[in-house]
């Protein structure tokens, strides 16, 4: 999934839950959401690694998987 800036459209750099502009040098907040309900992840944070877990029946969601929408 491509992101794009929502200043100057042009598409951005994700690190988790932050992308970067080097176009307009803008940070953008993104959210993870569930792929099949749409609704927010929990983000897991441990030893180095981010999962994201959906606390809406679907469990673990592989971070390929993951909506990320700005906020």
């Amino acid at each position: 999934m491509e992101i794009n800036c929502p200043h100057c459209h042009q598409p951005v750099d994700v690190s988790a839950t932050v992308a970067h502009c080097e176009h307009c040098h803008q940070d953008i907040n993104l959210e993870a959401r569930c792929p099949d309900c749409h609704q927010p992840l929990q983000v897991l944070k441990a030893c180095g690694a981010i999962d994201y877990f959906c606390q809406h029946g679907h469990g673990l969601i592989s971070k390929k998987r993951v909506e990320f929408v700005p906020v």
